[in-house]
């Protein structure tokens, strides 16, 4: 059974990638390469000692992306595929409406025309937006307060009307919360562009020696130290959720939404003290003032998924900073040449 994904280079990607290759399926990676590196899919072969197909073109481009229906025997889909930064979504929302809006439009066309009618769809939290409800159920009401989550809920809403005007779709849509870590190899993690916008990447460079320190958004919040608290789940979790959710749609028609997080919650100082822990590194922070749109808490309710799905997150918060500081340690540049080096002198 051949399994398509969509943005299968990137940070979530490449781990889905090596679970569903472990698992014994046949997959087909579908990436542009505009947020990602090829060489994240040479290591997920190295990892899995097992080979795939990868096309490198962009979801807009309805003509190749049929030629790639139309070669393979795809049975699912799992669209991951998506400009994800939510400052550089406020800057540049028409980007941001066009690529994750009218590439999705494109994809589920051109399913709907090879009958391909089983997807599973990364979604977010951010589609809560500033949610006073805690934990987070996947009945609390939604309100995406950025373009890039604003393309999230929208795209949840028009699978669900293609589920009303066709009930043999299948669809499963997954809200993660804060994906981190890496793979325990340390041949596949987080690569950010420029200056990471997420904590753990940013954590990881400052304990390299990459950033001065780490700016704390505000310590005034009704939290266990005033600082902000969040639901962090292991990228590999997550990857695991998403081949759960496959053998759902596969075997049961309808549109099914998923929280994927812990049900917990770390807060910022937390998370600092537990990545010193595993890295033996200070980490200098300084607090500065809140952001605008922060929330004090917000974690996941995951009984829907750990009932429906036999899934829950296996690995926590020590696991999490000690697979990414092995990552950054043995990548201190990313996907680069040099680190590839290191890597290859350290086996």
């Amino acid at each position: 059974m051949a399994i398509l994904v969509t943005g299968g280079a990137g940070y979530i990607g490449s781990h889905l990638c090596v679970e569903l290759l472990n698992a014994g399926y046949e997959l087909i990676v579908v990436d542009n390469f505009s947020n990602s590196h090829p060489e994240a899919l040479k290591r997920v072969s190295k990892l899995t000692e097992k080979s795939f197909v990868t096309y490198s073109i962009s979801l807009l481009d309805e003509q190749k992306l049929k030629q790639i229906f139309a070669k393979h025997p795809i049975e699912a889909v799992i669209h991951l595929a998506g400009l994800k930064a939510v400052e550089e979504s406020v800057k540049e929302p028409l980007m941001y409406y066009q690529h994750n809006l009218t590439s999705t439009f494109v994809l589920c066309n051109v399913m709907k025309q090879y009958g391909v009618k089983n997807m599973v769809f990364s979604s977010s939290a951010t589609v809560y937006g500033k949610s006073k409800q805690v934990p987070i159920t996947e009945k609390t009401p939604l309100g995406a307060i950025n373009p890039y989550g604003k393309t999230k809920e929208i795209i949840e809403q028009v699978l669900g009307d293609l589920y009303g005007s066709d009930a043999s779709w299948s669809i499963a849509i997954l809200r993660y919360f804060n994906p981190v870590g890496a793979h325990e190899s340390g041949l596949i993690g987080e690569d950010p562009r420029g200056i990471p916008s997420n904590l753990m990447p940013y954590l990881s460079q400052v304990a390299i020696g990459e950033l001065s320190h780490l700016n704390v958004y505000g310590n005034d919040y009704p939290t266990v130290d005033g600082t902000g608290v969040r639901d962090y789940i292991h990228v590999v979790d997550l990857a695991i959720g998403h081949i759960k959710a496959m053998e759902k749609v596969r075997n049961q028609t309808g549109i099914h939404t998923y929280n994927l997080g812990t049900g917990k919650g770390y807060s910022v100082l937390e998370l600092v003290a537990a990545f010193q822990l595993a890295s033996k590194k200070n980490i200098p922070f300084r607090t500065t003032n809140r952001r605008s749109g922060d929330t004090a808490i917000c974690f996941a309710d995951v009984t829907k998924a750990e009932k429906e799905l036999n899934w829950s997150a296996l690995r926590g918060i020590d696991e999490i900073c000690k697979d990414t500081w092995n990552w950054q340690k043995l990548n201190p540049n990313g996907y680069t040449t040099q680190s590839v080096q290191k890597i290859i002198l350290s086996e």
